[in-house]
């Protein structure tokens, strides 16, 4: 099944496979997830196109650059998006803050305030939206348009697209880059964590460590 699906959405342009999932799929039983990081503009533009009334779900960590906060409203104001705030446990966020716990254990720090809020609300869904790119590393690289991640079918949209059709799309919709990539940060995601570099070289930089866990399967 998965690999028919694969088949016949890897044919179709974007906007077509959108258009496909939503044949498909009740609006209310997919899920969309945005960082509103350095490519966040191309996913939710191209959502936006041909569903603009998807929430978009933000997962905040608390941890976020004051800079990704005021992206994400001006994004949302742009695509005139119903974004919805996705926050971790509070005593465990503290903990983390108390405890420092990104030196440390940098897996367990995204387990509490990513991975974890991030499960209950897949709950409520039969597919979830996510913007990968399989050029972006690795792990990426593998991946197929569909795969099927702890019962939620996962859809990687933009898998098969490159950093020029990103940069492309974005200018021709005239939407906003986020601020810090003038800065030299071109992965963007929480600020003890990022810092500058090309690609997402700028990630967790001296761990072992490529994916904050969202999309480990």
């Amino acid at each position: 099944m998965l690999n028919d699906k694969n088949t016949q959405y890897t044919s179709l342009g974007l906007e077509d496979r959108l258009r496909a999932l939503y044949l498909e799929y009740k609006p209310e039983e997919v899920l969309v997830t945005s960082s509103f990081g350095a490519s966040s503009a191309y996913l939710l533009g191209v959502i936006s196109k041909v569903n603009p009334t998807q929430k978009v779900h933000f997962i905040d960590t608390t941890f976020s650059f004051p800079e990704t906060l005021s992206y994400k409203k001006k994004l949302a104001r742009k695509l005139k998006l119903e974004v919805v705030d996705v926050k971790p446990d509070q005593i465990e966020n503290e903990f983390t803050i108390k405890d420092e716990t990104w030196t440390k254990n940098p897996d367990w720090c995204c387990s509490l305030n990513k991975v974890k809020p991030l499960e209950k609300l897949k709950l409520g869904y039969k597919v979830w939206i996510s913007g990968l790119m399989a050029h972006q590393n690795d792990h990426r690289s593998g991946k197929e348009l569909f795969e099927l991640q702890d019962g939620v079918l996962k859809f990687h949209l933009l898998l098969d697209k490159s950093d020029s059709d990103m940069k492309e799309f974005i200018s021709e919709n005239n939407l906003p880059r986020h601020p810090l990539q003038l800065c030299g940060y071109n992965s963007i995601g929480c600020f003890h964590c990022t810092k500058k570099g090309e690609g997402r070289e700028g990630r967790w930089v001296g761990a072992q460590k490529t994916e904050c866990g969202l999309h480990l399967s």
